[in-house]
Parts: structure tokens; sequence; C-alpha cells
């Protein structure tokens, strides 16, 4: 298997080989023609497309790609700096496959389009192959990026996992709602581009939750702003190609570090805990005690990785507290009072539970300020 376009280039290279790059887009792109050859009409109309690229782009590509994977090609090297190099790569690929794509349609289909009114190019025959290519293309290089970022991040992403791969589908294509890609919009592009990005983002939200085949409908639709102005295809593509990579994958590189840093707490508090058990009561208190009484999505996060390497490391499974609907103050506090030995590490990890979501409100405060007091009497 040849490697995918994000993979083509060391970071350590300073001068940016066009012809190379253009090779290899052009060698995946052949690949996702082949891909769209394979489609029937009812499978670009249905939006089913979606599900079968998906698979394309995924299943073998998970089997070769893993932590070794990026050890072997870049051992020593911090995960950020990788990153950063991988998403402009992507970025440079998407933008010469705009250009390949949009110098196909617009030579085609320009003067169809114009017959038309305006309609959708997806509904001129002439052009639906070009447009599955540069949709299925993008698709499949956003995809495989933001995969690259969650094991460059030690964040485990399962693509056979229905959870795991929606996630990594509305992290990777910015469609769980418009309102990350819009925030960014304003400070990651130019501001002459920022309009036609904004309009590609505008309706991003879907309301039918995970069905593939919505998403494919979805993305058809979106990238129609591409080559509905024929006369600018051909530049539009390339800018609109390019900046959407660099969107996805900054929102991919935000999501999974992040995440990576929850990860890292959790290891942390569990492999310095010495009373594993009591620490998970504690945590739970901390983030039941917001002043919103709102569970933040870090908190959960915290929690999930906490009781799962309490488990791992410690071989401590906590029924009632897996079973609790309402906490109760006074049972943890009698947890607390009933240990006799020193507890600073079990202050220290409610402290930097407290952290994990921003900053500590005046609810948490009181918890932490009363577990002080009464560790101090222990």
């Amino acid at each position: 298997m040849k490697d995918a376009p994000t993979h083509a280039a060391d970071i350590d290279t300073d001068e940016v080989d066009e012809a190379a790059d253009q090779k290899v887009v052009e060698q995946e792109q052949a690949d996702i023609k082949d891909f769209v050859k394979s489609l029937s009409a009812d499978d670009i109309k249905s939006g089913n497309w979606f599900t079968k690229l998906a698979a394309h782009a995924m299943n073998s590509y998970t089997e070769k790609v893993n932590w070794q994977y990026f050890q072997d090609r870049y051992a020593g090297v911090p995960a950020d700096a990788i990153v950063d190099q991988r998403i402009k790569m992507a970025a440079r690929y998407a933008a010469l496959e705009g250009g390949l794509s949009a110098g196909a349609y617009t030579a085609t289909v320009a003067a169809t389009i114009g017959s038309l009114g305006g309609a959708s190019p997806a509904t001129v025959p002439a052009a639906v192959a070009t447009v599955m290519v540069d949709v299925a293309f993008i698709s499949q290089l956003q995809l495989r990026l933001a995969y690259d970022i969650s094991v460059l991040y030690r964040v485990p992403v399962d693509v056979h996992d229905p959870d795991d791969l929606w996630k990594l589908i509305r992290v990777a294509l910015t469609i769980k709602s418009g309102e990350t890609a819009n925030k960014t919009v304003s400070k990651a592009i130019p501001v002459l581009v920022r309009p036609v990005v904004k309009r590609f983002y505008s309706n991003s939200a879907l309301a039918a939750g995970r069905a593939l085949p919505v998403i494919g409908k979805h993305l058809l639709q979106r990238n129609v702003i591409k080559i509905g102005i024929p006369l600018v295809g051909v530049p539009l593509s390339v800018l609109l190609n390019r900046y959407t990579t660099l969107l996805a994958g900054r929102h991919a590189r935000a999501v999974f570090r992040n995440e990576a840093r929850v990860i890292e707490l959790a290891e942390s508090l569990s492999k310095r805990s010495r009373h594993p058990q009591l620490m998970l009561w504690v945590a739970w208190l901390v983030i039941r005690a917001n002043a919103n009484n709102k569970i933040a999505d870090d908190e959960a996060l915290l929690m999930r990785h906490l009781v799962r390497l309490v488990r791992e490391r410690h071989d401590v499974v906590d029924e009632q507290l897996a079973n609790l609907v309402d906490i109760d103050h006074m049972e943890v506090w009698r947890r607390v009072d009933a240990e006799p030995d020193d507890l600073s590490d079990v202050i220290d990890a409610a402290e930097r539970v407290a952290t994990v979501d921003g900053a500590i409100d005046s609810r948490e405060k009181a918890v932490l300020a009363e577990l002080r007091e009464r560790c101090s009497r222990s």
C-alpha cells in the first residue's frame, strides 16, 4: 500500500518539492477516481457514498498507521512539531487537488451551469464524477489527518467502534456545529477568503445524528460553493480546499491535544495516588460541586480515564460509586475522616481535578477548603 498524502514528506525538509507533492496528489486522486467509479448513482444521491468512503479511507490505513509508524519516521521529535507540519502538508495537498479538480470541471461544465440558472453542479451528469472525486479526496484527506493527529497525541481511536468513528468524523470534518469553525475563521485565514469560508461552514450542524448517508449529503451540499462560480472556480477551489483543511487540522489538534492533556492528568493522578478508591470519590465530589451543576466534557473524560486507570493499576473497582445517582457529601467526608494516613495526595488530586475544565468556581473552592480542613485534622 502506498503512503497516503499526509505521509509523503519528512518534517525536516525545508524546501517543498512541488513536483513531488503533485505526483503524490495525482496518485491519490487516481485511487479516489477508481473509488468513485465503483459508486452507483443511488450511492451519490442518497449520500451512501460517504459510508463506503469511510471504510475505504480508514480500514487498511489504520492497520498500518500507529504510534510505532510515527516513531520510526520521527524518532525523538515532539508530537506538537510533527502535527504542525502534517497539517501544513495536508493543506498543500488539498490545494493542489483543488486546482486539478477545478480545472477539469470549469472547462466542461461552466456553460452548462450557466444554462441551468446556477443549478447545483452535482445535478449535472458531466460534473458528477469530478465533484465526487474532489469531495471524496478532501474528506479522506481530512479524516486521515485527524486520525494521524489522534495517534500522535496518543489518544485511542478505534474506527471500528461506532462511537469512536463518529468522534473522528465530527472532529475531522467539523460538522458537529459551525461554532468552532466560525470562531477559528477570523484568526486563521486571510480577510479576503473569510466570507467564502464562512459560507462553506454555514448550517454545518447536523440534526440527524450519526447517519453516515446524511453526512454524505451534507458534504456534497456544502462543497457546491467551490464550483458554483465557474469563472473563479480554480482559485476559489484551491483556496477553499487549503483553508478548510488547515481549519480541520487545527480543530483536530485542539480537540486531541486537549484530550491528551486530560489523559495525561488522569495517568499522573492514578500513578501518584496512595488512596486510589478515596481519590475517585473525592474527584467525583469536586466535579459534581460546580456552580451550574453540569458536568463539562473534560470533567467527564477525566473521570472516565481515572476509573479505568485505577482499575488497571490498583485493581480497584467501586460498584457503589458506579451506581451513584446523587453523591452524598457526608458519605465522602465519612470516608475522608476514617482514613488515618496522610491525605496530601488526595488534596492534590482534588485541586487538579477542579482546574481541568478551567477556573475553579465558588462551590468547588468550598469543597476544597473543607477537604483541606478535614485532612489536617486526621
